[in-house]
């Protein structure tokens, strides 16, 4: 159980990273009570000086030999080795482990949240474990959230058109370099993805299974009935990879229990906090990758009826992948805790 204080000793395993980086960003900019920050990384990252809330902290080798005594929280966006290796070590060890890999979500004994959606899950910790979704699977359920209270949720379509910082630092510098080349009519090469993502799309994210699906949709469908505790909802997903370096964007379909009309799907998805409903037809408003990055709302757009089914509707929705989709849902959950 997490000690009362009024400032916390926090650790990062995987700092140098995207994500690493844009959580010393979301640290500074709310103010979180810091008494001490812990970077680690890999040993060529060792040695790099980082700053967060006006001081200078130096990024330690992560070994097996490292010391967390004295740290709080533990938050973990490296590799799935790496929260296999740590993850349960830490927890046993009265560390509060914020987790961003797929490794801990399907545990019975972890909780999986996004706090606007179910922050009631954080109440017992039994491993000292909590994971951080999928960062495709945390604006859907954000958008279900306030339509399944509303009408109830029957099914669920979706299709999602994912940037490249998904993958992370490297994805992003081959998108620059490939989009470089190509505007000069030079030949390109592929190290991230088995093929050319720049002016191209690639419905492939992750590995397929013999039923044809790729992990990243088999993740979204799982995780998204754990968070909304519907483990009965029916969930098809078809994920993408998209020439876009920062912000996820969805197409979803959703098949609801009542009627719904348009206006009230958007008022309920207004009254959801941490969404923003951008929906104006006549002025051509709707979210794209440019108006989320940098930004933690979930951006809600293009809500309209779907006449093809009953109950149906169409929603268009935008959120920053290394925001919410992983570093500030960390630090929210941290906060939770603290302020729980």
């Amino acid at each position: 159980m997490l000690k009362k204080k009024s400032t916390y000793v926090l650790a990062i395993l995987g700092a140098t990273g995207a994500v690493g980086k844009e959580t010393l960003d979301i640290l500074d900019e709310r103010k979180f009570p810091l008494e001490s920050l812990r970077l680690f990384s890999s040993k060529r990252s060792a040695g790099e000086v980082l700053t967060c809330q006006g001081k200078e902290w130096t990024v330690e080798e992560l070994t097996p030999q490292s010391s967390f005594a004295g740290v709080d929280f533990a938050l973990i966006s490296a590799t799935d080795d790496i929260s296999r290796e740590y993850g349960k070590k830490l927890g046993a060890a009265g560390v509060v482990v914020i987790d961003d890999s797929a490794v801990f979500r399907m545990d019975t004994d972890v909780p999986l949240v996004v706090p606007e959606v179910n922050a009631h899950a954080l109440r017992t910790l039994p491993k000292g474990i909590v994971a951080i979704p999928n960062c495709t699977t945390t604006p859907l359920v954000m958008a279900l959230k306030p339509l399944q209270q509303a009408a109830g949720v029957k099914r669920v379509v979706v299709t999602t058109f994912q940037s490249v910082s998904g993958t992370g630092a490297a994805a992003m510098d081959e998108l620059m370099d490939q989009t470089r080349n190509l505007m000069a009519f030079r030949d390109v090469t592929a190290q991230v993805y088995p093929y050319q993502i720049a002016f191209n799309l690639l419905p492939h994210i992750g590995s397929f299974n013999d039923g044809g699906e790729c992990s990243e949709e088999v993740k979204i469908v799982k995780e998204t009935r754990k968070i909304l505790d519907a483990p009965s909802l029916r969930v098809t997903a078809t994920t993408v990879r998209v020439p876009v370096l920062r912000c996820h964007s969805e197409a979803i379909n959703v098949e609801l229990e009542r009627p719904l009309k348009v206006n009230e799907a958007r008022a309920a998805l207004a009254a959801m906090p941490g969404v923003i409903v951008y929906d104006d037809p006549v002025k051509k408003l709707y979210p794209m990758p440019l108006d989320a990055t940098g930004r933690d709302e979930v951006y809600v757009g293009r809500i309209r009826e779907d006449e093809s089914v009953g109950n149906g509707l169409n929603l268009w929705v935008v959120s920053d992948n290394l925001r919410k989709g992983a570093a500030l849902n960390a630090i929210q959950i941290a906060e939770c805790l603290i302020n729980g």
